[in-house]
């Protein structure tokens, strides 16, 4: 099996993204799986679009988009994309998001077609901090989560998608002030979880 595992870019004034550094860290086989790496940028649309132009060249079974939700202490499978994008924050392009449907025509969520349960229980037995979260937000994170839901279920049927929020690094963080997690925790996290999806 061929999977799709994507990265965001640093953005918002950071030098550093632990997105695309753990995934660039990611063993190139978990359990007999091809993982291909993907570094994708945090804008809205053209994230979409870079992962849409690997999917037509990879054609891979699955595909795992990684982001950073500063704040939070554990590695977190989303269950739900959302048809909405709003925020405060321009993306990289120097832009803010117009507020409103990504899609025009599509549902109002679509649910991950990932065994979230089952990875949130193969990370916890790696050691690591995890739970299910509802929420992806509504910045560029939920809104490549949705575009690529919106694909599957236009185009790629047998596509299993999803998306994995990480936390802050410690370098990330200022005293304390958030929770983070060590870039070497990340890493074997979503090897459980990569691991723990491709054998369901």
């Amino acid at each position: 099996m061929k999977i799709l595992v994507t990265g965001f870019d640093p953005f918002g004034g950071e030098k550093i993204n632990p997105a695309i550094e753990a995934v660039k860290r990611l063993p190139n086989e978990i359990a007999g799986n091809k993982i291909i790496k993907l570094e994708v940028p945090t804008i809205f649309y053209q994230s979409a679009d870079v992962v849409k132009k690997a999917i037509e060249k990879e054609n891979p079974e699955m595909v795992i988009n990684v982001g950073q939700a500063g704040g939070r202490g554990a590695i977190t499978p989303e269950r739900i994309a959302i048809n909405f994008q709003s925020g405060s924050t321009p993306d990289n392009s120097g832009k803010g998001p117009k507020e409103g449907k990504i899609q025009a025509d599509g549902l109002d969520g679509y649910f991950t077609q990932l065994p979230i349960k089952k990875m949130v229980t193969a990370i916890r037995h790696a050691g690591i901090p995890a739970q299910i979260s509802n929420s992806a937000g509504t910045y560029v994170c939920n809104h490549l989560f949705y575009e690529i839901q919106y694909l599957i279920h236009h185009d790629y049927p047998d596509l299993k998608g999803g998306f994995i929020h990480i936390p802050y690094l410690p370098s990330q963080t200022k005293n304390g002030r958030y929770p983070s997690m060590s870039l070497e925790n990340m890493v074997v996290g979503l090897t459980a979880a990569i691991k723990a999806a491709a054998m369901c």
